[in-house]
């Protein structure tokens, strides 16, 4: 009997699936038909270019950003800054006319660095540059004076484990790539603590440096003692290192005033197109509202940011209504570890099978090349047919796998990611420093990333059918 009904069972279930996802994963649509589909969109895809890259909307994603992030400034989670851009963008989109403007409440850490200032007093007076970690506690209001270990490594660390008691552990890592050199950063102060240290200063997580600390968030372990912790720069890391090899006894002061206070209320901001067909189905484009608190935060995320919103706005602006709704979300607290899109996620993922695709822009808005794709094969290959619509700008490749904080928890779930794949040559000499000003930016690039941006999630959200899952 248990067999007929799991035979009855599983008949039921292809078609409930296809009627309610629309993904025709029981009888898919032939290829070459999806691909006629695509290629009836060269036209709008060519007005769509035409608009962000030649026409009116030229170079207005950056102009929107630079007088945002001049006039606001850095953005970091908890601050009166990060307050101020969440009403500013509330009004813009409005301004804008898009549809279902509006507020969507989040919890969010609230840190400030406070004073900070790192002194070497042997074997010579120096002002170490230094950048508190977020989530960093304070030294004692007279701060700290100690010998300095240094260590390139947590397994030099763990052999000299001894010598380490009672001393700040420098850090002076090699940056590899920031996936593999950030765990320095994240864990450095947690490792350095288990050893007996009494603060942690690591190199700066960069691939280039001029004296520049470039800071972030780093976590502390329930079962360690909480240690102050502060990026310093390369030249710093690698001139106290030399120092050492040679024998030398090095002495630093480090005050570091930072201060945790009780999460304060903050909001992810989102707008709409709403769908002609199927609104209940979602395009969701998205970029973080929120950065560190020096530079301006213009490159990390201003710019995904931007070009996300601007996306809407030249669909707007061509008079195009997609099948689905297209949703713009301006995400809050991503530098905190995606607190926002965390939240976001709860709230909204009883509905979804009606995601079609997320797309985040947080890797800097560079020259593009492509897209990075995370979903199925049948799904990467009708997103290849999509870019074929961009060759007049010949940014057409798609890369393996999406990244993105603030969309793995819809990927991680099995729904179609996408990001912004840009030239990062030099996005870490900047991230997290007072460099992530306007003066990165670039007005031609930004068109670039609009138009590959705009392309990409109108045709998704115009197609007939999902993107198989």
């Amino acid at each position: 009997m248990k067999y007929i009904f799991l035979i009855f069972f599983m008949n039921l279930l292809p078609q409930h699936a296809a009627k309610s996802l629309r993904r025709g994963d029981s009888y898919p649509k032939p290829f070459e038909d999806i691909k006629n589909e695509v290629a009836g969109y060269t036209d709008i895809a060519k007005a769509i270019i035409d608009l962000a890259v030649h026409g009116k909307a030229q170079n207005r994603s950056y102009e929107r950003l630079a007088v945002f992030a001049d006039t606001i400034g850095p953005r970091l989670s908890g601050s009166k800054n990060l307050d101020a851009a969440i009403k500013y963008m509330f009004s813009a989109l409005q301004e804008d006319r898009l549809e279902n403007v509006h507020l969507e409440p989040v919890k969010v850490p609230h840190w400030e660095r406070g004073e900070e200032f790192a002194i070497m007093l042997k074997p010579r007076n120096h002002s170490i540059a230094i950048l508190g970690l977020g989530s960093s506690v304070a030294t004692p209001p007279e701060g700290i004076t100690a010998e300095v270990i240094v260590v390139a490594s947590f397994d030099e660390l763990h052999k000299r484990a001894q010598e380490a008691k009672g001393k700040i552990v420098v850090y002076n890592e090699p940056f590899i790539n920031y996936g593999k050199t950030v765990q320095y950063r994240s864990q450095g102060a947690v490792e350095a603590a288990k050893v007996g240290a009494v603060a942690s200063l690591i190199r700066s997580i960069a691939s280039f440096s001029i004296h520049s600390p470039h800071t972030g968030w780093q976590d502390y372990q329930p079962d360690v003692p909480q240690i102050p912790t502060a990026c310093i720069s390369v030249e710093d890391a690698e001139m106290m290192s030399r120092m050492s090899s040679r024998g030398t006894k090095i002495i630093v002061h480090l005050k570091i005033g930072a201060k945790t206070y009780p999460d304060s209320l903050s909001y992810n901001t989102v707008a709409e197109i709403v769908g002609s067909k199927y609104p209940e189905q979602i395009v969701l484009v998205s970029g973080h509202l929120d950065s560190w608190d020096v530079g301006q935060g213009a490159m990390d995320d201003g710019g995904g940011a931007f070009i996300s919103w601007e996306a809407l706005s030249l669909i707007k602006d061509l008079g195009l209504r997609p099948k689905r709704t297209l949703r713009l979300v301006l995400w809050t607290a991503e530098e905190q570890g995606g607190i926002g899109a965390e939240q976001y996620y709860q709230l909204h993922k009883e509905n979804i099978s009606n995601f079609d695709i997320v797309m985040e822009s947080d890797e800097g808005t560079f020259k593009p090349s492509g897209l990075g794709f995370t979903g199925k094969p049948r799904a990467r290959d009708i997103v290849k047919e999509v870019m074929t619509l961009l060759q007049p700008i010949n940014i057409t490749d798609v890369y393996d796998n999406a990244d993105g904080t603030d969309i793995n928890y819809w990927m991680r779930d099995g729904v179609p990611g996408a990001s912004l794949r840009d030239d990062l040559s030099k996005y870490f000499w900047f991230h997290h420093s007072q460099g992530d000003t306007m003066t990165v930016q670039d007005p031609n690039q930004m068109n670039l990333c609009a138009a590959v941006w705009t392309v990409v999630s109108y045709v998704i959200a115009d197609m007939e059918e999902m993107l198989p899952r």
